[in-house]
């Protein structure tokens, strides 16, 4: 009974130390003290000896020399040798950006109070003021059902006006003429445009994305920023930026676009330059550019620039009137208006100064445009998703206690709750990750693994969302006009789907791809130690990171187990105590992450990179984990509001399932069966214990949707709302108040009805004979009159004359025929 007692103390001892991941020299000592206790202790002899042989290992593992001579200098050769192979490019997508929260949830121990202390983003006086005036004035003044059916452009006062307000340059500093707006209110703006007009929303987002402006300000010449940036900010120039090909879409090493260094005239004179030949697709804004940035491979076989001939990705800004430059066909991606269209040229000589930062930025491209993704890429598409998901939000709420099926409103179905409460959890989480990732711009922050999850999770959530909203509305939603709020949103999801990394690729291969990586406390470390010129700077550098990673790789498999059999209990949870438990539950899913990932990436080794389905599963937890921090994160920084309690739990028990769905995959499709039992038995001791939030949490969050109130407008707010009489959600809004100033009086005649009070075909017989029987009042009678005139207005749809739209066809049908009789 003694050695037993002893074994639960030194088990429970070994825990503690883990769990709070003390240093070698601690455990060295800890193994002397168990050593010494238990032998005076009465303890078995084979458990001494055992002690023994512990203490004696950790003591040689905390001495340096012996330790490299035994272990860590044999590892080296063969971790070199059995890193997988990794391109330039991926090499430079690796190494852009910044790491940030996403690191404290991959080390498995999140500091939360780190997170809460983050500032709360916050607008400055001078951007609420833009978006309460131009902001609000540029969606009074676009027709989307006009421009998306009728012009399919934006009307050229529209276009005067962007340019006039400087909606082109928000991100240009003021020193060159723009607005100088943080990446919260270049969010705001975005996501406002989107929940009234796709079209204004794109042609302001690319400049202020990926593109020329970002380009320049991050690595232009002072030259190059003097001239262009005051341009860029005043609209003069309309700026692209081209990088798919038809040939090379996500892959860009595969960029068969090239220049060739040589001499060539320009302007009168001979100069160093380039000769260019591209074929480019899909380039927002291109049909309309005055400045198109092109990113090609450049080659000098003549060695004009120094000693090597392949010099990489290149980035260079060329004006489309340059000769030899085409732009001005279009694309027409999912009936959407905004400009876009391919670009092409052959032979095209430009002066070395075209390269953006000159001469010294040559062959830096990829590099160039991986890092302005990591920041640009956190800000555009999660807006808009975002913008568009709030639209939803409201409108199908609204829609849902208007509209009546079977005496009640559709929003009283359980069917339709399931659906609404969906559509508001998303909207919910979807927001918070917008705000807490554009404040972690503004904050210095580029962000390349949380850039990615944010655009993956927010405009896959969105596409979720906006399929709800066209259930719930039906009919209504099919039927494109210009009374139909939805139909464009829905047709154009898609793009957001595909533009800057593919949502299948940013989730398969670049989330966990680079998280694993550039998340991880020691592999980046460890990798950097086998390119170290130096050997034994590289072998010392080597020996530190593998042990460590080792002690942090045990420790994360006790945490994992340990807080599996608690579910987290025991762990920090300093935010509100509302929510103490969901702290602690992301808390034991990040500690199992960081086991997971480690055992992955040793069983698998180098062919984890071609398992894209793990790694994908992997990604999912990191990507859930970011989620369910930025709803705590948002619930913390809006005052605790204890009447959002229940869209916050909506949000956190959605994120926690799939976590737990991510994880079963994971185990479920491992290879290797010994190693797939081994993550179930620390991650799962338990089995799987998560839910999809349950019903009665979904009809609480429904509850605030299908109600005028604080919880409503602050789950959508931002995004803009006509105050024109006519606009369709302006009568929406009217006639949600005036259906729940109805319902008491609808209640009084339904109520009659039963008791046979009441017998007539038709509500205005209903109304009108309970008027006359005294069952309701005159300004009752009113209240209903218009409630369901207010109503009817709300559920019609468009209809066009039967000739609609073949004028329109006559055109290219004729034209097609005479380009046949020519031929």
């Amino acid at each position: 009974m003694v050695t037993v007692a002893w074994i639960v103390v030194l088990l429970a001892s070994g825990a503690a130390l883990a769990m709070h991941r003390v240093s070698g020299l601690a455990w060295a000592g800890a193994a002397l003290a168990a050593f010494v206790f238990v032998s005076l202790g009465g303890g078995a002899a084979w458990l001494v000896w055992l002690l023994a042989v512990l203490a004696l290992a950790a003591v040689a593992l905390n001495l340096t020399p012996l330790r490299r001579a035994l272990a860590s200098d044999r590892l080296f050769d063969a971790f070199k040798n059995a890193l997988p192979q990794v391109s330039a490019t991926e090499q430079e997508a690796l190494e852009a950006g910044t790491v940030w929260w996403d690191g404290e949830l991959f080390g498995g121990r999140p500091d939360w109070k780190r997170l809460l202390a983050t500032p709360k983003p916050q607008l400055s006086e001078e951007e609420k003021a833009f978006l309460e005036g131009p902001v609000e004035e540029l969606c009074a003044r676009v027709d989307e059902w006009r421009v998306t059916h009728e012009w399919f452009d934006l009307p050229p006062p529209v276009w005067q006006y962007i340019k006039d307000k400087g909606f082109l340059g928000m991100i240009i500093p003021k020193e060159y003429g723009g607005l100088g707006f943080s990446a919260l209110a270049h969010s705001e703006v975005i996501a406002k445009l989107s929940s009234r007009s796709g079209t204004a929303a794109v042609t302001v987002m690319v400049p202020n994305s990926l593109g020329p402006a970002e380009l320049l300000l991050n690595y232009g010449t002072e030259a190059q920023k003097a001239y262009y940036l005051p341009r860029l900010a005043r609209g003069e120039e309309i700026p692209c930026f081209a990088l798919t090909g038809p040939e090379a879409g996500s892959d860009a090493s595969a960029i068969p676009d090239f220049g060739i260094v040589g001499r060539g005239e320009h302007e009168g004179r001979e100069v160093l330059g380039i000769r260019l030949t591209w074929e480019k697709r899909y380039i927002t804004l291109g049909p309309v550019a005055t400045l198109l940035g092109l990113a090609f491979r450049l080659y000098d076989p003549e060695r004009l620039l120094g000693d090597k001939e392949d010099l990489g990705i290149t980035l260079a800004l060329v004006p489309t009137g340059h000769p030899g430059v085409h732009i001005g066909p279009r694309h027409l991606p999912l009936n959407a208006a905004f400009q876009n269209g391919p670009t092409w040229g052959k032979d095209v000589f430009i002066p070395l100064d075209w390269v953006i930062g000159g001469r010294h930025r040559v062959g830096q491209g990829w590099r160039m445009l991986m890092e302005c993704l990591a920041a640009g890429r956190s800000i555009s598409l999660p807006a808009s998703a975002t913008g568009s998901a709030k639209l939803a939000a409201r409108v199908s709420g609204a829609y849902a206690r208007v509209r009546v099926q079977f005496k009640m409103p559709i929003g009283r179905f359980e069917g339709v709750e399931e659906a609404l409460a969906r559509i508001a959890g998303h909207t919910y989480v979807m927001d918070a990750a917008r705000r807490m990732t554009a404040g972690a711009v503004d904050l210095g922050q580029r962000p390349s693994v949380v850039s990615a999850i944010c655009k993956y999770h927010l405009t896959e959530r969105g596409r979720q969302v906006i399929n709800d909203a066209m259930d719930v509305h039906g009919g209504k939603g099919i039927c494109l006009g210009p009374r139909n709020l939805l139909g464009r949103p829905y047709q154009q999801t898609p793009i957001g789907i595909t533009v800057e990394g593919a949502n299948i690729l940013t989730r398969s291969m670049i989330i966990f791809g680079q998280g694993a990586i550039r998340c991880h406390p020691y592999v980046l470390k460890e990798i950097a130690a086998t390119r170290e010129a130096d050997p034994e700077q590289a072998r010392a550098a080597f020996d530190q990171a593998l042990w460590s990673h080792i002690g942090f790789f045990l420790s994360n498999a006790v945490r994992s187990f340990v807080l599996g059999l608690t579910d987290g209990r025991g762990a920090e949870a300093p935010g509100a105590p509302a929510l103490a438990r969901y702290y602690q539950k992301l808390t034991r899913y990040s500690a199992a992450l960081a086991f997971a990932a480690d055992l992955a990436m040793l069983t698998l080794g180098g062919s984890l990179k071609r398992r894209e389905r793990i790694s994908a599963r992997l990604g999912d937890v990191l990507s859930q984990l970011y989620l369910g921090s930025a709803v705590l994160k948002r619930y913390e920084d809006e005052g605790r509001p204890a009447e959002d309690l229940p869209l916050v739990r909506w949000g956190l028990e959605d994120s926690l399932h799939r976590i737990e769905d991510a994880f079963a995959g994971l185990i479920q499709n491992f290879p290797g069966r010994f190693t797939a039992r081994l993550l179930r038995a620390i991650i799962l001791p338990l089995g799987r214990r998560r839910t999809p939030p349950d019903d009665r949490l979904g009809h609480e969050v429904v509850e605030r949707l299908l109600a005028p109130g604080a919880v409503r407008d602050r789950l959508t707010a931002g995004i803009y709302l006509p105050k024109a009489p006519q606009e369709p959600l302006a009568q929406l809004e009217r006639a949600l108040e005036a259906a729940i100033r109805a319902e008491p009086v609808e209640a009084k005649l339904r109520a009659a009805a039963k008791r046979k009070a009441l017998a007539a075909r038709g509500w205005e017989d209903e109304a009108r004979l309970g008027l006359d029987q005294g069952i309701i009042t005159p300004e009752e009678f009113e209240v209903l009159a218009q409630a369901r005139a207010l109503r009817r207005e709300v559920i019609k749809v468009d209809d066009f004359p039967p000739d609609f739209g073949m004028a329109r066809k006559a055109e290219p049908a004729a034209q097609a025929v005479g380009a046949r009789k020519m031929a």
